[in-house]
């Protein structure tokens, strides 16, 4: 039987009567619980941001998305996963999936405050002092304060123990200098945390220490990199001798790399697994379109539809075993790698095959005002899936040398 032959992913991907298939260990009445409440909430003012923001689209109602985050967290659905004596749910590991499943279902916007929520505010869980703790996870917690990730530059993105930007002591401040890039919403965030070397002389892993930097100040321009899509997400960020206090250094003084790379780590988390939802949805929208365009009628295409099925299947079964791993305090390894490495070369096939789907329209723009179609726009943007987060080359690196024990590249 040739793929696609028996199997109609129009209709399998569409959720069961329930929504869902559940996940192991979830709470009796929760999904229901997270479900009902998304339904009422996104029926009022909010309903207008739907399907709003994401990759590629962060311009979207940015203002509205912002009121969402601070509704979100009246309600008590910001930081799931941190402890209750921070403000956090401390959810198991399933209700945390069962909400970001649930999330992404409700076709909820994207949210604007996950930085904080899920990398900074892990991180000065863990390794910040509680005086820290007091002072900046109240604010995340709220949706009123967002943050950025300050870590790539010019000469060190894949390569990120090669960074340049510096800091020194002066007085009870840090004073640094130097240039980010890649900085996905600088130009909205009140606070970015950053890796700066205040060792001089130090190379590599060496030297690097994490700052929570206020980015509303003197001596930092954030200048906005306008991408394939025509939109600006991302940013240059240059530092001209910008001040942050002593008292926001996380850590020790050269424990940059260590804490940084948690923070990575953090990032990879349940959150995931809502962005395969939204993977999903938009395979079933090119499934659509080869239906209505009679692309699904060509075996070459049908083929590559219910592939592409089957993947992201595969991505979510991935997911809940590395987050499974996680639960079990079984260190995850290379397994993020493999995660990252199988998601972004999907999705950005999903954005070829959503072209070829279209054809000879892919050309084309439609009517007034012009804007690309969501095909097009998922097809440019996703040529960055395999260098942001994480490049392929390096998250290749990593699976050959700590998983297959091959020599050092």
């Amino acid at each position: 039987m040739a793929p696609g032959e028996a199997v109609d992913p129009g209709e399998a991907v569409a959720p069961d009567e329930t929504g869902s298939r559940g996940v192991a260990g979830e709470s009796a009445g929760f999904r229901a619980e997270v479900r009902g409440w998304l339904a009422e909430a996104l029926a009022g003012e909010f309903g207008a941001a739907r399907g709003l923001g994401g990759p590629g689209r962060e311009h979207e109602a940015f203002e509205l998305r912002a009121a969402w985050e601070r509704h979100l967290a009246a309600a008590g659905w910001t930081c799931l996963s941190w402890p209750e004596a921070y403000g956090g749910r401390a959810l198991s590991l399933a209700d945390q999936v069962v909400f970001h499943e649930e999330y992404a279902r409700a076709d909820a916007p994207a949210r604007v405050g996950l930085i904080g929520d899920g990398m900074v505010g892990p991180t000065l869980i863990a390794f910040g002092t509680e005086d820290q703790r007091r002072r900046f996870l109240p604010p995340i917690r709220a949706g009123a304060a967002l943050w950025c990730q300050l870590y790539s530059e010019p000469g060190a993105g894949s390569d990120l123990a090669a960074l340049t930007t510096r800091a020194h002591r002066d007085g009870d401040d840090f004073v640094i200098n130097g240039q980010k890039v890649w900085s996905s919403l600088a130009h909205q965030s009140d606070w970015g945390f950053a890796l700066v070397r205040t060792e001089p002389g130090s190379r590599r892993h060496k030297g690097l220490s994490y700052l929570l930097v206020p980015m509303r100040q003197p001596g930092i321009d954030i200048r906005p990199i306008v991408s394939m899509t025509g939109t600006s997400e991302f940013n240059e960020v240059f530092f001209d001798d910008a001040r942050t206090p002593t008292a926001n250094l996380v850590g020790a003084e050269g424990d940059g790399w260590k804490i940084g790379m948690a923070t990575l780590g953090f990032e990879r988390g349940t959150f995931t697994v809502g962005q395969q939802i939204g993977f999903k949805r938009e395979l079933e929208r090119v499934i659509a379109l080869a239906k209505r365009n009679g692309g699904w009628d060509r075996p070459d295409l049908r083929d590559r539809l219910v592939r592409a099925w089957i993947g992201v299947e595969i991505m979510r079964f991935t997911a809940l075993r590395t987050l499974a791993d996680s639960a079990a305090d079984t260190p995850p390894g290379p397994a993020s790698s493999i995660g990252k490495l199988y998601w972004s070369t999907w999705h950005q096939r999903l954005g070829e095959l959503a072209m070829d789907v279209l054809g000879a329209d892919g050309l084309l723009v439609e009517g007034e005002p012009y804007e690309l179609r969501p095909e097009q726009s998922l097809f440019l943007f996703s040529r960055a899936d395999t260098i942001y987060a994480g490049s392929s080359e390096i998250q290749r690196n990593i699976i050959a040398e700590r998983t297959l024990g091959l020599p050092r590249a």
